[in-house]
């Protein structure tokens, strides 16, 4: 039987209602404004009420894979005769916003699906793979991951060991990849591998391939409600159709990454509004030397610091947006934002906790819950130090790594 206290929290109302200090809606259309209310009030009904239970108990709810697919979530900027939405990389972006700020380990699971699978379906694909999977996929029917972290190779993907071998008929695939979210539950699995030139492609796996096995990765304090878990590759047979023909080497699945890191840029943006509106509602009601804390200097210090902060990392994201329609956003542009995103939405949440206290730590309120979770998204998706060596690169023209 539920405690009351856990009931009571079930049923703790969202007042969430944006944070737009430098009117940036100004700069969005009206579909972008009613896509981010529509996506909003997703948020606020399925995802808020639930997201503390399912945090404690590492419960990643499968039922919200196929509500996503209803709501749009899965590859909006895929084209809609394949079942995306057939949006612009603002709107995808501002979908991101608002599901992280629900959370991240909830983002984290439509970011994979949009970006890491249907992505490379559409773009590397055959036009037979696009209408066999991308459907299915876009609706919510059918959940996917992307293998390309492996155990001795996370920063480094271009030293995998992962590898098929022409069979004549078949491929034959043998390694295991790491750290991969949705792999628990997936029914397909983008695969990066090496052929026997050491050539890297993309497979699609299908769950029910013999020697095909996601063991799940227990014990995380971090994206505590989304799955994780590995993809282990035992003399699979993989048939010859489900090579990606259209591209190969490392930049195909660097590509994908582009375009999840940029979802991740707008994605913590949400983390770190609901963190600040948390923060900020709380001093307003919290009362200490018989006024509310946010009568006092260092606290409104916090505030005005996180809500410039926010400002900013908007505008950034907005712009990035408009650079990715026009094909002009770079891997740089793309990394920029994201380290700067990630670790802006890191420092509020820290922040944020110290406003509220000793109940900053606990499900009462989001802030801790965000705080672990970013502490995975600073690492994933590109590190924050690679990210900077990614810049660093760009500005010398030196390469710091290989």
């Amino acid at each position: 039987m539920e405690s009351t206290a856990t009931v009571h929290k079930s049923l703790k109302q969202d007042m969430f209602e944006g944070v737009d200090f430098y009117q940036i809606d100004d700069l969005l259309t009206e579909e972008h404004i009613l896509i981010r209310s529509s996506i909003r009030d997703f948020v606020k009904k399925e995802i808020s009420p639930y997201i503390e239970d399912w945090a404690q108990k590492a419960h990643f709810p499968y039922e919200i894979v196929k509500k996503f697919g209803d709501v749009g979530a899965f590859g909006p900027q895929i084209p809609e005769e394949y079942g995306g939405g057939g949006l612009d990389y603002i709107a995808y972006g501002l979908i991101m916003q608002e599901i992280e700020r629900g959370d991240s380990g909830m983002r984290s699971t439509a970011s994979v699906q949009g970006s890491l699978v249907m992505y490379p379906i559409y773009k590397f694909g055959s036009e037979e793979q696009r209408k066999k999977y991308l459907p299915k996929l876009a609706s919510g029917e059918m959940l996917g991951c992307f293998g390309l972290t492996e155990p001795d190779h996370g920063s480094n993907p271009s030293g995998m060991t992962t590898n098929f071998k022409d069979m004549g008929d078949h491929y034959l695939l043998n390694g295991a990849k790491m750290w991969i979210s949705n792999s628990p539950k997936a029914d397909i699995a983008v695969v990066w591998a090496k052929n026997e030139e050491g050539r890297i492609h993309g497979l699609i796996v299908e769950r029910g391939m013999e020697g095909f096995s996601t063991p799940e990765t227990h014990n995380k304090w971090s994206l505590r409600a989304s799955c994780t878990g590995e993809l282990v590759f035992d003399n699979v047979k993989v048939p010859k159709e489900n090579l990606l023909p259209n591209k190969s080497g490392l930049g195909a699945p660097l590509m994908c990454l582009d375009s999840a890191r940029y979802g991740i840029a707008w994605g913590t943006l949400g983390a770190a509004m609901d963190c600040y509106d948390s923060a900020r509602r709380y001093a307003m009601e919290r009362i200490q030397f018989d006024k509310p804390i946010a009568s006092f200097q260092l606290i409104q210090k916090k505030l005005a610091e996180m809500l410039t902060e926010i400002t900013k990392a908007q505008l950034l994201v907005w712009k990035l947006g408009k650079m990715m329609n026009e094909g002009k956003a770079t891997t740089s542009h793309i990394s920029l934002a994201k380290r700067n995103n990630v670790a802006m939405a890191l420092e509020i949440a820290r922040e944020a906790r110290q406003i509220h206290g000793g109940m900053g730590i606990t499900g009462e309120y989001p802030i801790m819950r965000h705080m672990m979770n970013l502490e995975s998204v600073v690492t994933y998706e590109g590190t924050h130090d690679i990210h900077l060596l990614i810049l660093g690169q760009e500005i010398t023209g030196i390469a710091a790594f290989k």
